[in-house]
């Protein structure tokens, strides 16, 4: 299927009324907790490392942690300072979105681009839910991130992005090294992070990247795939593209050899990187159900 046909076929191109209309099948998979006032309680955080935010340094005193000392102040001023730190009040969940090429494609109900955003309008209704903030991100030089946000307009706006993001690929695409650049800075110990990729991405990012990201944070990445990639059938099979029709036999044992290379290798190399890296993985077939993989994202590492 083309992109250029996305006003006839559906599932090519996501709306932003789908998106909006998969709140409650997030809602479904977690209630939002409830504290005893009757205030929504913050949703607990496997956190990282010191799971608190900076809040300033001050003078060293007897009995201040000589971990948190501030060289910095200290070396500035001649004596010696502490860095002092407040507990994040929420926490954020970030969704970076892949706009590879590759995404905008599909042979079964929707393209794999259109399931992307459908799994990341889920995450950001999940986490509006249970009280994070949310933001997202793709690789890009000049866009900015969706700044993070709480409630129904936090996650609106992430849900804007991806409709945009996902209705045809981006002209700018820099690629999912410079957005997992982009979310290093924005991620705080405690935070979670959600990836869409094509496996072809993944395995391009290096495994020092996945392990700088997975050493503070909950993160998980979705392969996003389709069917006949894993199983294409014994036959001619006839693709659209910009163009024009390209027919490819993979009857031959030789092709079926290529194909494998071309879709397996990518995925495997990709499974491997992100579970040295102690990140959670998962696989979302564009003719599954777009939140097969969200207890895997609520209980915080899945492998």
């Amino acid at each position: 299927m083309n992109p250029a046909d996305a006003d006839v076929a559906p599932g090519i191109r996501p709306s932003l009324a789908e998106l909006v209309a998969l709140r409650p099948l997030a809602r479904q998979r977690g209630a939002v907790r409830r504290a005893r006032s009757g205030a929504r309680a913050l949703a607990p955080s496997p956190q990282r490392g010191q799971g608190m935010e900076y809040a300033e340094s001050r003078d060293y005193v007897a009995g201040d942690d000589a971990r948190h000392i501030d060289w910095r102040v200290t070396a500035r001023t001649g004596r010696p300072h502490t860095k002092t730190f407040q507990r994040e009040r929420e926490r954020l969940t970030l969704i970076v979105a892949d706009t590879a090429a590759a995404l905008y494609f599909g042979t079964r109900v929707r393209f794999k681009s259109t399931q992307a955003a459908r799994a990341g309008a889920i995450a950001a209704w999940s986490a509006a839910a249970n009280g994070d903030r949310v933001a997202a991100l793709r690789g890009a030089v000049l866009e900015a991130p969706v700044a993070p946000a709480g409630g129904t307009r936090g996650a609106l706006r992430v849900l804007h992005a991806l409709a945009r993001w996902y209705a045809q690929p981006p002209e700018d695409d820099a690629g999912l090294g410079v957005a997992m650049d982009h979310a290093r800075r924005l991620l705080r110990p405690g935070s979670r992070l959600l990836v869409l990729a094509d496996a072809i991405s993944a395995a391009a990012v290096p495994a020092r990247d996945w392990a700088a990201v997975g050493a503070h944070c909950d993160a998980l990445v979705l392969l996003l795939d389709d069917p006949v990639e894993r199983q294409p059938p014994r036959a001619r099979l006839g693709f659209a593209s910009d163009e024009g029709r390209v027919d490819l036999d993979l009857s031959g044992a030789a092709q079926r050899a290529r194909w494998r290379d071309a879709f397996d290798v990518p995925r495997d190399e990709a499974i491997a990187h992100l579970r040295r890296a102690g990140i959670g993985v998962e696989s979302l077939s564009s003719d599954a159900a777009s939140d097969v993989w969200l207890p895997a994202f609520a209980r915080g590492r899945a492998m």
